[in-house]
């Protein structure tokens, strides 16, 4: 609990450095221009499809009746943009999260260990084909999730937990293994992947309660269409710095218990020396006490390599 405490507070300092801003600015740039590439192409398309969807459902056909007659018959042409809006955050969040994890994970991964572990050695245990199809692998595992847990976001509670759960795992599957590809042997990783599973769980976790935030956004650029240009893009800026900060929290973590994990063999071996000099709770060996004697012994524990200075 120490270390996850640690570092949460190490990587909201790093947010506020010049290089980490910086850094977010091309997945900022790529996802707006993907965005608004689809968006110009499939907007329309999109919003009259679900719009003639909605027009065609029957059993929806009471609840318009109903709206009209309280005097809220402008809200169905607000339904429908907002329909295609919160299909389209998976993909947005998604595509943040590949940004982010190609793009500033192993600079985020260097800078941490440049400032705080200088000296550990990078073991090279991930390729970018390995870590490409770890990637991909999670990916299809979080969206056969989410398929099958829709049925179950019809329960408000639920609602909100299982989204921030699964993406919450993705984000550990997907962070976890980034930060430890270029400093952790294969070995390694698998070590602390098992080892510290439920705090990187706990971590995803929490970015991913995080990252509902931004869903406020963009139900606000569907009530607030004029001002939908500027906001979608602040939107995706929450998500990018969102899985940011998740990137350095992986990334002081991780190396944190990698550095801890390399250097018990070394602990073990000082506790092994300690444990087999003679002291009072570890007296010598009863085979050197018969074979010196006790007062042999005794004068054999002082002995020392050093000649003593002659007095004049």
């Amino acid at each position: 609990m120490k270390l996850l405490i640690d570092s949460f507070w190490r990587s909201a300092m790093y947010c506020l450095y010049p290089r980490v801003i910086v850094l977010s600015v091309l997945p900022l740039a790529l996802i707006v221009a993907l965005s608004w590439l689809l968006g110009y192409l499939y907007w329309d398309t999109a919003v009259t499809f679900v719009r003639a969807w909605l027009d065609a459902s029957s059993w929806l056909a009471l609840v318009w009746g109903w709206l009209e007659g309280v005097g809220l018959a402008n809200l169905k042409t607000v339904v429908a943009p907002l329909l295609v809006i919160f299909s389209f955050t998976p993909l947005v969040v998604v595509a943040s999260l590949l940004a982010v994890s190609f793009l500033m994970t192993p600079a985020l991964t260097r800078l941490v260990a440049e400032r705080r572990f200088n000296g550990l050695q990078r073991k090279q245990g991930g390729s970018l084909l390995k870590s490409v199809w770890w990637t991909f692998f999670s990916l299809l595992l979080a969206l056969g999730a989410l398929v099958l847990t829709l049925p179950m976001w019809l329960v408000p509670p639920l609602a909100l937990l299982l989204p921030a759960f699964i993406w919450g795992w993705l984000t550990y599957r997907v962070m976890a293994f980034d930060v430890l590809a270029e400093f952790a042997s294969t070995e390694e990783r698998e070590t602390l992947m098992a080892r510290h599973r439920m705090s990187f769980l706990a971590m995803g976790v929490i970015t991913g309660l995080m990252g509902a935030a931004p869903s406020l956004v963009w139900a606000s650029g569907a009530l607030f269409a004029a001002a939908f240009v500027i906001l979608v893009p602040v939107a995706i800026w929450i998500y990018t710095l969102v899985f940011a900060f998740s990137s350095l929290w992986f990334a002081h973590f991780a190396l944190a218990a990698l550095h801890a994990l390399r250097d018990e063999p070394r602990a073990a071996a000082v506790d092994d020396v300690l444990d087999a000099a003679p002291s009072e709770h570890n007296p010598a060996s009863p085979h050197t006490s018969a074979r010196l004697g006790p007062d042999d012994q005794a004068k054999s524990d002082s002995v020392t390599d050093v000649e003593p200075r002659a007095t004049t």
